[in-house]
Order: C-alpha cells, then structure tokens, then sequence
C-alpha cells in the first residue's frame, strides 16, 4: 500500500466558484465560467455557447492536476480526496491532489532515470485497479511518455503482439502477467525496461514498491505541445488484428471536460465511480481525465471479479455521487432484491459499452429513483452523443450530439440524412477537424484514411436521428460484439477457434442473452474426423482452448455446429446473414 490518509468528512457544498481548465488553458470555455453543472433543458442554447480552445502547449498533469494542489492548498475547493480506493480486504487508500502530485513525480523518477526513458518513448501498462495504476497514467504525463494500457486479461500471444507492433520499451505489470512477459521478451527488441508491481523481487525487473520507497519526489513536468501524441488505445480488431489508436495530450486531456462537465455532470464535491477495466480507453475517459478536469474525487474498487451484492453494498456504504458502468451491471444489479440498501449520496447515474435496454432504466429508476444517462463513444473519441441533465430522456436512445461534436447521419456518399433515414454515424471534420478525436491509426495509414468519407469521420455504426435531434442506434456496421461492456471483434476469436484440430471454419457474431444483452457465439463446421464425436463435450473443449489461445472474456458461450457456413460468390462469410439468423430478424 502506498499511502494511509486519514479520512475526511466529505462535504457537499452546492455552490462553488473554479475555472473548468486552468492557467495556460483558462481560454478554453470562451468566457471562463465556472464549470458549474449545466441544464439541458435548452440543449440549443447550452450547446451553441461552448467554444473550446486550443493553446500550444498542454499537459494534464502540469496544467491541470497540480493547479489542483495550488487550489486545495488555498483552501479553495471542497475536502474531498483526489483518489479514494478500497478492496474487498478492507484495505483503503486516499491521496489528496498534494499527495497524488508528491507520489506521481516519484514514479516520474523512476521511469526517466532507473528506466531511461526519453519523450516520446511507450510504456504498456497491464494492471489490474490497483493505486499504482493511476500513479502510472500520471507519471506518463509527467515524463512525456506514451502510455498504452491494456485489461489484465490478454494472454502470452495478446501480450507478445502489443509488445512487438507497439514497439513498446517499457511495461509495468504485476505477479500474474510477469510469467508471460518473460516468455515473450526475447522476441521484442525494443522493451528494455520492466516492472512490477509486487511484494516479491522477480529477476529482470525493477520491484516498483522498493523503488518508490528510495525515488525522490522533485520532478519537472515536461513541456508538452498540445499535437503531441499522450496514449495509444489497442481497439477491439474487428477485420484484423487490433489497432493501435493515437491520442494527443489535447484530445483527451482536453476533449474529456466535455464528457466530466456535460454528461458525467461533475463538479469538485462529487465522488465518482466508474467499474470499467483498467485496459479500455472508458476508463481513461471516467477513472482519469473527465473527473479529475472538474476536481471530483476518482473513487475505485477493486473487485477481482464482478459481484452485484458488493456493488450494492458500496453505494449504499460509501458517499458516492456519480456512478458509470456498462448495461450488463445494471441489468446484474435490478435483478437483486435491493430494498435495504439505500443509495443517500447517489445521484446521477450513466452508462455507456452498448446500448441499455428501457426494460432496466425502467427497473432502476423504480428502486432508485434515478434515471440511467445512457452515453455513446468511441475509443476513437470523447464522447459522441449522450443524455444530459434536464434533457428528456427516451429510453433506447443514445441522446444528442455532444456540444464538441457535429454528428449527422450520413449515406455511402457523405450526404446527410433526413430525420428518421437509416445510415452511418459520422463527425464532421472539414472544414475544421474537432480536437476531441484520435488523430490516426499508427502504422496504418490506409486504415487511417478509410475512416473518411467526404466531410465526416465515419464511427462505423449505424443509426438514425428522430426529428427531435435524438440519435438512435441500429447496429455496428464492423460486426463489433458488445458483451457486458467489452467490445469483442470476431476475427480474433474465429482465429482461435481455427486452431482447435477439431474446426474446418468458423464464423462469429452476437447472439441475445438475457443477462449480457449479447454474447459471443460460434458457428463451427467441423472436420470430418470429429463428426462423430461427443458433441457436448467438444463444445467444452473448444471453449477452454479459446480462453487459453485469447482474452477469456472473448470465448464463445454459444457453439453450434452447422454442415457449411454461408459465403459471398467471392468466398467471404456472410456473417450479416447468420447474425440476422440469430436475432430471428429474417
């Protein structure tokens, strides 16, 4: 455990005066209100009146966390803790905006001096939520490195191509996934650095809790132009291996005031919860950037496996105000007899990963009496179109564009839809192309420019816009599966599916499941030596050897065995048609 602090009473004043971003950037709400929550009740007129701007230079740590600290310092902003994380043992940790700073620059050290690492170098973080995940993302900032998260659980070939397509030169990881690093380091040439975050030594690397004890605490920021590349999210890999998506310092230490202000409605007397995994861009979005920019207190719990009564109980136990997770919790979470807990600090909900069915906002707001604020992104972006406080909801709908944002719907052509017409979601990006977006795919400039389409950034999901400006979500143009807030992409699973000596072909797509809104099932022809064998009992193996070839949570809880699998006149598998098949739509 890095550090005690002792518990504060948390208050929660209604008013307060602070400037949303600060010193160098004190230009980015054109007026330089105080980033006060807004009302939606006039979307037009909230969303006309936001300007964002952009200055040379800009580092989230620097301009933004450690003005923080000059604010707490003065007094000038509520008792909440910057962090606030506890586990299932009790265990609890706070660090204040001062505390945070001392220990971020600790780490810092370590990276530029013990790992020698230089601007502009990468750094694979795979933790679980853990403190010394966040004292990472922050010392990254600090050092001007690249950071590239990953969840926990990627296996030895997942962890081997990140490694050797990043060309990454450090990884910081923990007991488990040390093991499989260590078998694969010998094959990736530019990782010269290691560490782990352990209570045990491990030869070839650099014991991270020992080092922070030793590392000194004066560190200078580096000057980072705003263009500067600060993160690479691997996405999902939809037609082919995972890409790597690039991010700057103002995309997301910027763009992301956007989803703290104006969804997640957050101000510094909040406590903010948001469950995704430690490897997906959602939680920089709510565990990082969006609280953090608005001063609220990041408050994690780290649960190693998904519990709803514990969910439950920390809501009810703990004073937190916003709360962010994927639809599959909610769904998890109505089905519980949740009459004794009682939610008093509790009072915006959101939720983003897929698409939330009104059956459970509907469910939740009958034992809460909150509404759910459904969101809509991607690793590519801030957020996209969302629902925000005082704007009528309607249930299914993703709600309105973003005030960063222009989103149309749009034809194969680039031209814009009417209201009610069926087409691709898209961002306009010319004449001015909005800073909230990745700025490339790296090493993949094809795959870059395919994105456009006339005077859009086309998301690659379809929907259609109702004539009250409501977005309404279709279906994912990339054959993406969204299962319990993990985006899964089929060509990695059919891959390992493929090297099972039982399978001739697969083809995967998603298929409805009462619990996650869908899971991922497989359509496997099999080679005609197993035709003959016991077929329940090869599903099983068949499923133990995908989570053993790739991430577990990708694994096909559904297999079927068909004779032949449908195919275009040039060989492609038309999973659209077995899709449409399992969700009975033909």
């Amino acid at each position: 455990m890095l550090a005690h602090v002792t518990m504060k009473m948390l208050h929660h004043a209604k008013c307060f005066q602070h400037l949303a971003i600060f010193g160098s950037v004190r230009a980015l709400h054109k007026d330089n209100r105080t980033a006060t929550p807004q009302n939606f009740s006039n979307y037009e007129s909230v969303t006309q009146d936001f300007k964002l701007g952009i200055p040379e230079y800009f580092n989230f740590a620097k301009d933004v966390l450690d003005q923080w600290t000059d604010k707490e310092k003065a007094g000038k902003k509520p008792s909440n803790p910057a962090f606030w994380w506890i586990n299932r043992n009790g265990e609890e940790v706070q660090w204040s905006f001062e505390e945070l700073g001392s220990l971020s620059r600790k780490f810092a050290n370590i990276l530029s001096e013990a790992c020698s690492l230089q601007r502009g170098d990468r750094v694979i973080l795979i933790l679980p939520r853990v403190p010394e995940w966040w004292l990472a993302n922050v010392a990254c900032l600090r050092t001007g490195t690249v950071l590239i998260p990953g969840t926990t659980q990627l296996t030895q070939k997942d962890i081997l191509y990140r490694l050797q397509s990043s060309k990454a030169n450090c990884i910081i990881t923990n007991d488990v996934l040390a093991p499989a690093v260590d078998a694969v380091a010998p094959k990736c040439e530019n990782l010269h650095s290691k560490l782990i975050v352990s209570e045990n030594s491990r030869e070839g690397w650099g014991n991270l809790k020992e080092m922070m004890k030793h590392a000194s605490d004066s560190h200078t920021c580096v000057k980072t132009k705003h263009n500067e590349i600060m993160a690479i999210f691997f996405t999902s890999g939809t037609s082919g291996y995972p890409k790597m998506t690039a991010h700057t310092h103002s995309s997301f230490g910027l763009g992301l005031s956007v989803n703290g202000r104006f969804w997640l409605d957050l101000t510094p007397s909040d406590v903010m919860w948001n469950t995704s995994d430690t490897g997906w861009a959602k939680s920089a979005w709510s565990s990082v950037f969006s609280p953090w920019i608005q001063g609220a207190c990041v408050f994690t719990h780290h649960l190693p496996r998904f519990e709803p009564t514990s969910i439950l109980q920390t809501l009810s136990k703990y004073p937190i105000t916003v709360f962010c997770s994927a639809p599959t919790v909610y769904r998890m979470l109505v089905q519980n007899d949740m009459a004794s807990y009682k939610f008093k600090s509790l009072k915006h909900c959101v939720s983003a990963g897929e698409p939330i069915t009104p059956d459970v906002t509907e469910k939740w707001r009958n034992k809460t009496g909150l509404d759910i604020y459904e969101g809509y992104g991607q690793t590519e972006t801030v957020l996209i179109c969302g629902n925000f406080k005082g704007m009528k909801i309607k249930p299914g709908s993703m709600g309105k564009p973003s005030p960063a944002f222009d989103v149309k719907i749009v034809d194969v052509n680039g031209n814009v839809l009417p209201p009610g017409q069926e087409g691709d979601i898209g961002i306009q990006v010319l004449p001015n192309r909005p800073f909230g977006l990745f700025t490339h795919y790296v090493d993949n400039p094809s795959k870059t420019a395919s994105t456009l389409r006339g005077n859009f950034y086309i998301t690659g999901d379809r929907g259609y816009m109702d004539e009250d400006g409501y977005f309404w979500f279709v279906a994912r143009a990339d054959d993406v599966i969204l299962s319990s807030g993990y985006r899964i992409g089929p060509f990695e699973v059919e891959n390992a599916l493929n090297e099972h000596p039982s399978v001739a072909e697969s083809a995967v797509v998603s298929s409805p499941d009462p619990i996650r809104g869908e899971v991922v099932k497989a359509f496997v022809v099999l080679n005609p030596d197993y035709k003959s064998h016991d077929q329940e009992q090869l599903i099983k193996e068949i499923q133990e050897h995908v989570k053993k070839t790739t991430a577990p949570y990708k694994y096909p809880r559904k297999v079927e065995f068909i004779q032949a699998l449908p195919k275009t006149i040039s060989g492609k598998t038309k999973r659209n048609e077995l899709r449409k098949k399992e969700w009975k739509t033909i």
